[in-house]
């Protein structure tokens, strides 16, 4: 930004206090990309476009929670924004504050130095989010007991109290559900220090009230052109107030849709940053590709002989038939907006022995040349033109669907047999992720051997494995992926995977070594997770997440050097957009 342009910036900002001046919110803006998508919905039924249609309203529902679930004052800003932009003829300074809003999905922006700061007059970020009394200790719920950690409920405080009282009353049903809670609370005898936790369905009951009615409305619309979509709305519409997922999942894992699936509810813990338990609400609307679908189903046979090949010794049986996918996203909402490319899902260790997970994998969105064209910049900047030739998009997109099956492999509980968000806590995403990446690197070995991948697709898929653990900054601690990213990266330059030429200031990959050291450190993530240490897992952690300005921070320089764009905003024809 050029001085001359800086002085007429600062001439003209009308904001108030705490509202980001145009010096502040124009970087960012220039540093992103938006990009809209535009599947083809003229191929469905009437009745699938009216189940379309009333499950978008239930993910502008979803998205209202999921801004709620993480900054208390992000639905009271984004109003106050708005009225603002009004007042102001909507100037860029106040249009740039939306655009940010809707990118970082709250008052909260990442900046260009990956630091965390309020663009709008709010508090700063709390670990707790608004699923805990913002601002809590994480000793102070401690003292509460595993009652307050359940994965799908908030923790309150006595000025709740009342309120939640009121939703139980409001709503019979949830007091069937709920059985003995409007009792207890009323009961209760609060004082300063008092802490309780209710389900999402009380803590929100208005809005999961009215999902609930339209996801009935949207399975009624579809039934008669898909009676296994349709009992899965129903199923999950009746999870949103029960708070148990059990019978949504099933039916979703087993279910054998048409042309429409969704990601319905609140499954992932990464923004819990106090204890890594609570789960934030998402909602993805996915279009079905059949016969990619039906061709990929094919060729994933034999996962027992990829589970009995991992580096540990307390091998699983695994479902042969793995309810994979490939889809384009009609629309993406709360958590799993943002250019997610795959999901796995349900993450409950019970439910997937019971009854498998899914894989959802993002066709539109990996297959996206404006996005594969950035990426393959980035790599180029790190290891050099030459040995960026060998990503291609099909690396990408294989590493990501193995990525996937590697949450179905490994270790699923300790060796004490308790779940690994429980023993692990805000460690265990970061363990398991890093766990999924090294999985889909390992098995590539046998998956050549066998056929599956040419030699030029291995050699892809192993660039891919490369690409992922590169950072354009410093990671935060709190970040789950960039953290294990991190720790890959520094293990593989531990161990002779990766080298770096100063006098090229690039990465040099040696692939004679890959599936050596990848094994070597996929045995210590499997032995960290069986074992459910969360002191020595901090200390694994610890060990790998150095950072060296004259290695990490010259190739993160490189990067941002080349980066034409540093974030993706996702738009979405489906919502007139």
């Amino acid at each position: 930004m050029t001085k001359l342009l800086m002085t007429a910036l600062l001439l003209t900002q009308t904001l108030p206090a705490g509202y980001w001046p145009l010096e502040k919110s124009q970087p960012i803006i220039e540093k992103t990309q938006t990009i809209t998508l535009t599947p083809d919905l003229s191929k469905l039924s009437d009745g699938e476009k009216k189940a379309v249609a009333k499950m978008i309203e239930v993910g502008r529902i979803f998205q209202k929670l999921y801004e709620e679930q993480r900054h208390r004052e992000a639905l009271s800003s984004f109003q106050a924004l708005e009225q603002l932009d009004k007042r102001t003829g909507s100037k860029a300074e106040t249009q740039n504050l939306l655009t940010l809003y809707r990118l970082f999905q709250g008052p909260i922006a990442t900046t260009l130095d990956n630091k965390r700061e309020a663009f709008l007059p709010v508090d700063s970020t709390k670990p707790g989010k608004n699923v805990y009394p913002w601002g809590i200790t994480k000793e102070a719920v401690g003292k509460g007991g595993d009652a307050l950690l359940d994965l799908r409920t908030a923790v309150r405080s006595q000025s709740n109290l009342a309120s939640d009282v009121a939703a139980l009353k409001k709503y019979p049903v949830l007091q069937t559900l709920h059985p003995k809670l409007l009792g207890q609370l009323q009961m209760a005898k609060p004082d300063a220090d008092f802490l309780y936790a209710v389900p999402y369905s009380v803590a929100y009951a208005d809005d999961l009230m009215k999902a609930y009615g339209l996801l009935n409305e949207a399975a009624d619309a579809v039934e008669k052109d898909d009676w296994e979509f349709a009992r899965f709305l129903r199923n999950r519409a009746r999870d949103l107030l029960s708070d148990d997922y059990e019978s949504g999942d099933a039916s979703w894992v087993t279910g054998r849709f048409k042309n429409l699936n969704a990601q319905i509810g609140s499954y992932e813990t990464y923004d819990d940053e106090l204890f890594g338990v609570k789960t934030f609400f998402s909602f993805c609307l996915l279009l079905s590709r059949p016969e990619e679908t039906t061709a990929l189903r094919q060729a994933m046979k034999g996962i027992q002989a990829l589970e009995d090949s991992l580096p540990y010794k307390q091998h699983k049986k695994i479902r042969e038939d793995i309810p994979v996918g490939v889809y384009d996203v009609v629309a993406d909402f709360g958590q799993s907006r943002g250019g997610n490319t795959a999901t796995i899902l349900p993450n409950e260790s019970y439910l997937a022995r019971r009854y498998g997970r899914t894989i959802l994998l993002r066709a539109n969105i990996m297959r996206d040349t404006s996005i594969f064209e950035g990426t393959s910049r980035t790599f180029a900047a790190a290891v050099g033109e030459e040995q960026a030739k060998a990503l291609t998009p099909d690396g990408n997109f294989y590493r990501t669907l193995w990525h996937e099956v590697g949450h179905y492999l490994g270790v699923d509980r300790t060796s004490d047999g308790r779940e690994l968000d429980e023993a692990l806590q805000d460690n265990a995403n970061t363990l398991e992720e890093m766990k999924a990446d090294l999985v889909s690197l390992f098995v590539a070995e046998a998956l050549h051997k066998q056929g599956y991948y040419t030699d030029a697709q291995l050699k892809s898929v192993y660039s891919g494995g490369i690409l992922r653990v590169l950072q354009n900054n410093r990671p935060r601690r709190d970040q789950p992926y960039n953290t294990m990213q991190l720790m890959q990266w520094n293990f593989y330059l531990q161990n002779g995977l990766l080298s770096f030429d100063p006098a090229t200031k690039t990465l040099r990959i040696n692939y004679a070594r890959y599936h050596e050291v990848v094994g070597k450190l996929l045995e210590r993530v499997l032995a960290v997770q069986y074992a459910g240490n969360k002191a020595e897992s901090d200390k694994f952690i610890d060990q790998y997440t150095n950072w060296d300005e004259n290695l990490h921070g010259v190739i993160a320089a490189n990067i941002r050097a080349q980066q034409k764009y540093r974030f993706r905003l996702f738009k979405y024809a489906a919502l007139g957009e």
